[in-house]
């Protein structure tokens, strides 16, 4: 597993997500993570984060910037590490 940080600037202001570090196998799969995925679990309710239109994030995964910043410890698990909310 690999690290990365993610960042959009689609969506910006109170209530939104500006970027965050994840963990995933590669980058492909790191830009489909969003980050309401750290308070869901199942494959069905991950999908559905895409389709929330008030997720104070892209839109869609081809809006995330992604950056590869190094390999991750084999006990950390696929999601999100840490998330900048910027509340309102």
């Amino acid at each position: 597993m690999k690290l990365y940080h993610l960042s959009q600037s689609e969506n910006t202001g109170y209530d939104t997500y500006s970027d965050m570090v994840v963990c995933a196998k590669s980058c492909v799969e790191a830009r489909k993570i969003h980050p309401y995925w750290q308070n869901t679990k199942s494959d069905g309710e991950r999908k559905e984060c895409w389709n929330d239109r008030w997720s104070g994030w892209a839109k869609s995964p081809d809006k995330v910037v992604v950056k590869y910043l190094g390999e991750a410890h084999e006990s950390i698990e696929e999601g999100v590490i840490c998330s900048s909310f910027h509340a309102g």
